[in-house]
């Protein structure tokens, strides 16, 4: 018996270096291959995810769903985390805009240049490092709390993982980095820490609590209280917890959740009627996001990344482009607007998970609120491309401009979409995977996940979702090519891969 308890030991210690040496190296070899381009490191991610999983499967290391590798796992749950953190700042952005506030410069710290690896400075480096210490430790605190003393197996020793984890956290800062006030820092780092431990825990409980008369997922209520916490808090100066979150956080989700997914590909082929999903998946990617770059060059008559990354990044909830823009791939514009773009249509999502819910109860889409809700974002999106058009470069224009964007083609893509799979003869868990991945949707991604559609599409979701970002090395292409043009998007492409989407898409449809 003590020897298997040893082994056991042994075993979480080798898990923990495992999903070290997987995940961040991953993010770094990214950031290298992209160095000295004004491409997105994600894309890189998303290929060499995809393929270290499908190799670990395929050489006999692993199974599907890296079972061998239950860290990885753990890690690709972690979504939620991330996204509270953008939802926080997406909060104090829209404060500031919508109360006229005055935008302060954060000057706290200066960070280090110093290049330790190819395409990641100093303080870059201990930001991806800190991101995974800070998910880790916070996943397994919370589900330490929430499952108590019941938990067996590895899940024993979350106490562990949440002490290595937020220990670890804590301690990253860089010497190097002018820091104005370094308790003041650090004290700030354990705070933001502790709020979002109590976001997740109150938004859970939340869940659970209502779940009998409608099953909104966590990730709404865990929204709602983290932009709310982000407008009262609007002049927070970010610690060290929001920064690294706010840099790495989705990329280091990212390259678990593509692990995972890459694992899946042999067998979710096999799968009757997946070919469809995916079809729908990989080519509504271009219907889109390119149909609504399309819409913004043609009506809106403005091709700058400034507008476009943070529109669609809001308007798709978009977490590859949202990754892009916070880490500040496309502008220092870019990543100030995005957070606010990814708040507007989440206020939208009492819409679209009451709907959802009760369709996932039904068994199928609740055709006649649907309906109406697309004509409402039809009108929005509209309105918001009629207003861009006037802003003539104007911030604030712009900026509430993309607001109603965001919200406006946000329904018209998810409910739009919807209506248009329930046409097929796909299930509806299929449906909604199929549109999940068709726009990388983080929000329903993480409801999926969270097992809001039942258990066979929580464990395929990782798969259905990192498919379709096959497409995102044209996605990352045509932005990393507006960024070498001074920040314009190139036009006869984005109307020819728009109009490859719509054939892709009319293609799967039949296919189902």
């Amino acid at each position: 018996m003590e020897i298997i308890e040893q082994i056991t030991h042994l075993q979480v210690l080798n898990q923990f270096w495992i999903l070290l040496f997987f995940l961040i190296p991953m993010v770094l070899i990214s950031r290298t291959v992209v160095a000295g381009t004004r491409f997105s490191p994600i894309l890189i991610i998303v290929i060499f995810g995809l393929l270290l999983g499908f190799i670990l499967v395929n050489v006999g290391i692993a199974s599907p769903g890296l079972v061998e590798f239950p860290f990885v796992d753990f890690m690709a749950r972690t979504t939620i985390i991330a996204l509270i953190v953008s939802f926080f700042v997406g909060g104090q952005e829209l404060r500031k805009i919508l109360g006229n506030k005055k935008l302060e410069v954060d000057d706290i710290v200066v960070p280090c240049d110093e290049e330790t690896i190819l395409g990641t400075s100093r303080t870059q480096f201990i930001f991806i490092i800190r991101a995974f210490f800070l998910l880790l430790g916070i996943e397994a605190f919370v589900r330490m709390i929430l499952h108590g003393q019941g938990a067996e197996g590895l899940a024993a020793y979350n106490p562990l993982i949440a002490y290595i984890g937020i220990v670890f956290a804590v301690i990253l800062i860089d010497n190097r980095a002018q820091i104005k006030n370094k308790h003041q820092y650090i004290r700030k780092g354990l705070l933001e820490l502790a709020l979002i431990i109590v976001v997740l825990y109150l938004s859970y409980h939340i869940a659970q609590a209502i779940s009998s008369v409608i099953a909104l997922p966590q990730i709404f209520f865990a929204m709602m209280i983290s932009a709310a916490l982000g407008a009262i808090f609007y002049n927070w100066t970010f610690g060290p917890t929001i920064r690294a979150l706010l840099f790495a956080g989705i990329p280091v989700v990212l390259a678990a959740n593509f692990m995972v997914g890459g694992s899946r590909i042999g067998d979710a082929f096999a799968i009757e009627g997946m070919n469809a999903v995916l079809a729908y998946g990989f080519f509504g990617q271009l219907l889109w996001m390119f149909g609504g770059i399309a819409l913004v060059m043609l009506i809106a008559r403005t091709s700058h990344a400034r507008n476009l990354a943070p529109g669609m990044a809001g308007s798709l909830s978009h977490s590859g482009l949202t990754g892009a823009c916070t880490a500040g791939d496309f502008g220092s514009i870019a990543a100030k607007r995005a957070p606010i773009m990814i708040n507007i249509p989440f206020f939208g999502h009492v819409f679209v998970f009451s709907v959802l819910a009760i369709s996932a109860e039904r068994g199928s889409l609740w055709i006649g609120p649907t309906a109406i809700i697309v004509a409402i974002g039809v009108g929005l999106t509209a309105l918001a491309l009629f207003n861009l058009r006037k802003a003539n470069d104007d911030d604030r224009k712009e900026v509430k401009a993309l607001m109603q964007f965001s919200f406006g083609w946000q329904i018209c893509a998810v409910f739009g979409g919807l209506m248009l799979l329930s046409l097929s003869t796909m299930s509806f868990e299929y449906t909604t995977m199929a549109q999940t991945s068709a726009i990388s949707h983080f929000g329903l991604f993480a409801a999926i996940q969270g097992e809001m559609f039942g258990t066979e599409a929580a464990l395929l979701i990782p798969f259905i979702f990192s498919m379709p970002f096959l497409v995102h090395p044209l996605v990352f292409y045509m932005f990393g090519k507006a960024m070498e043009r001074d920040g314009h998007m190139p036009n006869k492409p984005v109307y020819v891969l728009a109009l490859l989407g719509v054939i892709g898409v009319t293609f799967a449809l039949f296919l189902a």
